[in-house]
């Protein structure tokens, strides 16, 4: 149970450490001191949940579709081939560049600004339900699955509010 949460840990770890625009948010939030706590639960809890439907979802498509991680595996690895070029180049281009205004926003404000960067974002249903989700099914067991989805999930909370 160790082994698959350390491996879930460190999958969750390396799949969290791109900065995207929900990550770019927290960090700007984080420097300006607003309403991290809050800010870093919901991201943390929404990752959980959304890890959660992965291995359960994507767990339950196996077992009825053996060859269905395969298939995404490759379409997976497609994608970020592709993500990541596209990423590459607009870091080059400069489209990360951060301005701090140093005014602070509401808590609802916050809140709904990572609402919308959480769930309407579509490279986050690729590393959940997708990636988790096909990762978990390398585990024989559902305990060793969840002891796997506890470790991502952790990173996920580590992650989140050590950069807040």
């Amino acid at each position: 149970m160790i082994g698959a949460a350390f491996t879930g840990f460190l999958t969750g770890t390396s799949l969290i450490l791109a900065i995207g625009a929900q990550n770019a948010f927290v960090l700007r939030l984080g420097l300006l001191r607003s309403h991290v706590f809050w800010v870093c639960l919901f991201c943390s809890v929404s990752d959980g949940i959304l890890i959660a439907l992965g291995v359960a979802g994507f767990g339950a498509i196996v077992e009825a579709v053996p060859w269905f991680p395969w298939v995404m595996t490759l379409a997976g690895a497609a994608f970020l081939a592709a993500y990541g070029t596209l990423r590459f180049i607009a870091a080059a281009r400069g489209d990360y560049e951060m301005v701090l205004s140093g005014q602070a926003v509401s808590l609802r404000a916050a809140l709904g600004t990572l609402a919308a960067f959480t769930w309407l974002n579509p490279h986050v249903y690729l590393d959940t339900l997708g990636l988790v989700g096909a990762i978990s099914t390398g585990f024989e067991t559902w305990p060793l699955r969840w002891s796997f989805a506890a470790g991502v999930t952790l990173s996920s909370f580590v992650f989140f509010f050590a950069m807040g």
